[in-house]
């Protein structure tokens, strides 16, 4: 256990762990379920939302960098339905070039708040791993609804997967840390500007700054919070309000396309 993270070997992980990897330099954590035989389910824009326009800068840097090249291991690698954000691949390609690293849940209210960064663990208790792959793969078929940074990101889904609670108030934060936490910064810079006239100096002033900060990270995290409900995932999608609207034409003019979703990845043989 780090005091950042929580880094581990690949041999660590088991079925329905949540992990994730670092991304551009530290600024920023990608999230996904485990299910197994080297397989990651994660969660990023829609294919038929994508765009090569740079404008949305963060947003767009977060949603559209987890696209990868073809797989030279796993031909099914990158399975993701047209109108779903929700991807199935393989572990290398999940990781790129970063590190592996395990979501820590049920930690106590000591650690949680001595962790500097947010999105790394929470107070609150996973469900069984069993259940969660179970709502990884439910969700891979049936969608997670639009890809929203502060709302419903990739760690939105993955903490979701492992408790089954979510936010009963939309729109609004989340149940991300690092979405919480990058609000946090500033909000606390902020609000702990009135108690300046109480801060000795520039020290005193960055540790009032940094004890908000704790503090808002806390009342935030999905452990802690009271206006989250337990949602059953074959009910999610009316409970969040959205559907995932089938092409008909397409499903029937590709019935291979969609069985091919039930068959788990092969290794492409060595030549």
């Amino acid at each position: 256990m780090g005091l950042l993270s929580n880094r581990v070997e690949r041999s660590e992980i088991r079925p329905g762990d949540h992990i994730y990897t670092w991304r551009a330099v530290y600024a920023y954590a990608h999230h996904g379920i485990y299910v197994g035989g080297s397989k990651v389910v994660h969660f990023t824009r829609k294919k038929e939302v994508e765009s090569s326009d740079s404008s949305n800068s963060f947003s767009s840097l977060i949603s559209f960098s987890e696209a990868s090249s073809e797989c030279p291991t796993f031909p099914d690698c990158g399975f993701q339905l047209s109108d779903s954000g929700v991807v199935l691949t393989c572990l290398d390609c999940f990781l790129g070039n970063g590190s592996l690293y395990c979501f820590e849940y049920g930690v106590p209210s000591a650690i949680f708040l001595a962790k500097l960064r947010g999105g790394t663990c929470t107070i609150a208790q996973s469900d069984p791993s069993e259940v969660v792959v179970r709502r990884a793969m439910h969700l891979l078929q049936n969608g997670f609804g639009n890809y929203d940074i502060f709302e419903k990101n990739c760690e939105d889904f993955a903490l979701y997967c492992k408790t089954g609670l979510i936010p009963a108030d939309e729109p609004g934060i989340g149940a991300s840390g690092q979405a919480s936490a990058a609000v946090g910064i500033p909000l606390a810079a902020l609000m702990s500007s009135p108690f300046k006239m109480f801060a000795a100096g520039p020290l005193g002033m960055a540790t009032v700054t940094a004890g908000m900060y704790c503090a808002g990270r806390y009342i935030t995290d999905l452990g802690v919070r009271k206006d989250v409900t337990k949602v059953e995932v074959e009910n999610l999608s009316s409970h969040l309000g959205f559907r995932r609207i089938e092409d008909a034409e397409s499903v029937n003019s590709s019935p291979d396309k969609v069985k091919k979703t039930l068959l788990p990845m092969k290794r492409k043989r060595e030549r």
